[in-house]
């Protein structure tokens, strides 16, 4: 490596020590919230059986880095410890390719302009079968992926989207509704959701990008709201007309999901930022009207519909609050009529369940409505229980799926991106209720079996939100495995602390090489096992193999190593319980480097007096450590794990939560007889990219 400059020098040591200061800072505020949550002495409660999902991957691309690195591996790195916690028999892991949807209805015929043959089941095969591909490579440990559209998961998802509708609309949620849908008049074609381009009404939103009823940030809006419209198939503006669907009453569900929100403020550790983000729309039906535009509020106010006013002095707008959305609409026909802009407040709105895409799932007939399909976020939402239904039915158990999300022993686990929070925290919420209590009762929001959305912040590209269509190009996920080992970007990934900000990810190798400075970060987490706890292994297993005949000598582990093992695995698993994963980096860092130090002084010490007896103790601790150690790692970096477990000749009881703190003894039947595996020099259990070696 060329020297670096006293400039870049000067940079890394700043960098590191805005780390450690924030690292500090961290600890802090871990201790803080373990002591709110969780008594010192008290350990978190797992369900029995869990079901841990991962958002689905629409089927017009491979996978996207931000998608692997922002939610796949954290519900993968939570499903594998849970399978070592509660048993791998209780644990399903389930997600699955999005087949339908205006994005890959669009992606497609764009394929087809430039000359694609193929049809679409074809094209979304290959993009299914190119991202299962890339999950694989990843370690992600799927128990069923599947593909809304096709093979027994897509035949079983029609299936389940027409019982729940029938439910739905037996219990008296189900509306037919005229609403307006954007029509190209110079094509004579209704356009689907992304074949309409404008900017969202949302006063605040950010996206610089929004469709016919949503914005690229998930707010959702009719049609009509949409500020200057553009057909993407003409260039120009569309017209609207009124088109009959299905939809969802979840506007009438506003009182019970405040209930049901406080009940998890009070009680669940649902993290703060995703509780306020729904906060946001169960607010009553507002309208925001410029200052600029009254001149007489008290004029204004008499032609509207019964509501209140709200006017601070310091705002810009003057707020209009309705007690429905009936007369929401009133007064926006009457505020257009007398030419005052104005825009729409956050708030729950009919969620549409059917469209008239070609290619969806077919929805039922009913009441004269005919050839519709099923809207793809709806359809979405309970893909995963049709995930499930379709792997218990491989595996011969076809009718345990209540068991799995219905029942009060078991818990589903959802990690999503913080674009989705309204479609999994609220729109779910409302659907999956409905499907148990008819309209006309009013439900115990404390005993309905919902699911735990775990949302993470966005995983950002250098500082920039990733995105295909901006001007720098993101690298795809398998790119970054020709750089880097799936375990370095594991580590890296789980660290950046997405539960509570949005953070950049900032890969050298894609980096200009006047840009690249220091460390490559990336590799920071990874070193803590390619060099710290590999060496820390391999130098066990030869000290063991050149003085005790390839056995671990009998003996008692220090209490201070004991103790410290303990204050690690109690932490560790609080952590993984609130999914704080970030947090179990650092704390890893610290247990790792500890014993390491342990190793180092007390081997110097051994030597240097010949202390025979010494040289034995720091056997006994260090193979206890690195049992800890593996166990604690085994749900991040795997196959370095098992690789350990293989040359330590321990079975897979040594993944179980229930011995975690027991003895190496407990796993032997006499552990002066029992050989461990003969470990060749230069073996590491944990592997570096083969570039880095070179590069080395």
């Amino acid at each position: 490596m060329p020297e670096q400059s006293e400039h870049h020098q000067q940079k890394e040591k700043m960098l590191w020590k805005m780390m450690n200061e924030n690292r500090k800072e961290i600890r802090k505020e871990n201790e803080s919230m373990l002591n709110k949550r969780l008594m010192k002495d008290e350990r978190p409660v797992f369900p029995k059986r869990a079901v841990i999902t991962a958002g689905m991957p629409y089927g017009n691309k491979n996978l996207h880095f931000g998608h692997v690195g922002g939610m796949f591996v954290h519900a993968d790195i939570f499903a594998r410890f849970l399978r070592d916690r509660i048993g791998k028999e209780n644990v399903i892991f389930v997600s699955g390719t999005d087949c339908y949807g205006s994005p890959i209805l669009e992606s497609y015929r764009k394929l087809k302009e430039s000359g694609y043959e193929g049809m679409m089941e074809q094209y979304v095969t290959s993009n299914h079968e190119s991202q299962k591909k890339t999950l694989s490579e990843y370690g992600i440990s799927l128990d069923f992926f599947g593909a809304s559209a096709l093979g027994e998961a897509g035949e079983t998802h029609k299936k389940v989207s027409a019982e729940i509708f029938h439910t739905l609309y037996r219990n008296g949620y189900m509306k037919k509704m005229a609403v307006p849908q954007f029509y190209d008049e110079e094509l004579g074609v209704f356009l689907n959701g992304r074949q309409v381009i404008g900017k969202c009404p949302i006063p605040g939103c950010t996206s610089d990008k929004a469709y016919a009823d949503e914005c690229s940030l998930g707010h959702q809006f009719l049609p009509s709201e949409l500020v200057n419209p553009i057909s993407s198939l003409s260039g120009k503006k569309p017209v609207l007309k009124e088109v009959e669907n299905w939809y969802f009453d979840l506007d009438s569900c506003i009182d019970w999901m405040k209930e049901y929100h406080d009940f998890l403020k009070r009680n669940t550790n649902t993290r703060k930022y995703q509780l306020e983000t729904i906060d946001e729309f169960l607010k009553k039906p507002m309208i925001y009207v410029p200052r600029k535009y009254v001149e007489d509020i008290t004029e204004i106010a008499k032609r509207l519909p019964e509501h209140k006013v709200l006017d601070e002095e310091k705002k810009n707008s003057i707020t209009f609050e309705f007690e429905n959305l009936n007369d929401r609409d009133k007064a926006k026909e009457i505020l257009e009529v007398l030419g005052i802009h104005y825009t729409s407040g956050k708030t729950l709105v009919p969620f549409r369940l059917s469209g008239n895409v070609e290619w969806g799932v077919p929805f039922p007939e009913c009441e004269e409505l005919k050839g519709l399909t099923f809207w793809v976020w709806p359809e979405s939402l309970w893909a995963p229980i049709s995930f499930t239904r379709a792997y218990l039915k491989k595996m011969g158990k076809e009718d345990e799926v209540a068991k799995w999300w219905d029942d009060d022993e078991a818990l589903v686990y959802q990690f999503i991106g913080e674009d989705n929070i309204y479609f999994y925290a609220i729109a779910q919420t409302g659907l999956f209720t409905g499907l148990r209590t008819p309209k006309a009762e009013k439900p115990d929001m404390e005993k309905q079996h919902m699911s735990h959305i775990i949302a993470n912040r966005h995983l950002l590209y250098m500082d920039t939100k990733a995105s295909s269509s901006s001007e720098i190009k993101p690298p795809m996920a398998d790119e970054l495995l020709a750089f880097y080992t799936k375990d370095q970007l594991r580590m890296h990934f789980m660290s950046l602390g997405l539960s509570s900000k949005s953070v950049g990810f900032k890969p050298q190798a894609f980096m200009a090489k006047e840009e690249q400075m220091g460390v490559d970060m990336v590799l920071k987490e990874g070193n803590l096992l390619t060099n710290v706890f590999n060496r820390l292994i391999r130098s066990c297993f030869y000290a063991v193999q050149t003085n005790y005949g390839g056995k671990i000598p009998k003996g008692e582990v220090d209490e201070k190593i004991k103790s410290l093992a303990e204050q690690t695995v109690m932490e560790y698993e609080r952590h993984m319980y609130n999914h704080d994963l970030h947090r179990i980096s650092y704390l890893l860092d610290d247990f790792i480097r500890a014993i390491n130090k342990h190793w180092v002084n007390n081997v110097k010490i051994a030597d240097s007096k010949g202390d025979v007896e010494l040289r034995k103790q720091i056997l006994v601790d260090c193979f206890y450590a690195c049992k800890i150690m593996a166990i604690l790692v085994h749900p991040i970096a795997p196959e370095g794990c098992e690789m350990f477990r293989e040359y330590m000749n321990i079975g897979e009881e040594l993944w179980n939560w229930d011995y975690i703190l027991e003895p190496i003894s407990f796993y032997t039947d006499d552990l002066s007889g029992h050989e461990l595996k003969v470990l060749e020099p230069r073996v590491d259990f944990f592997k570096k990219h083969a570039c880095q070696i070179c590069e080395g």
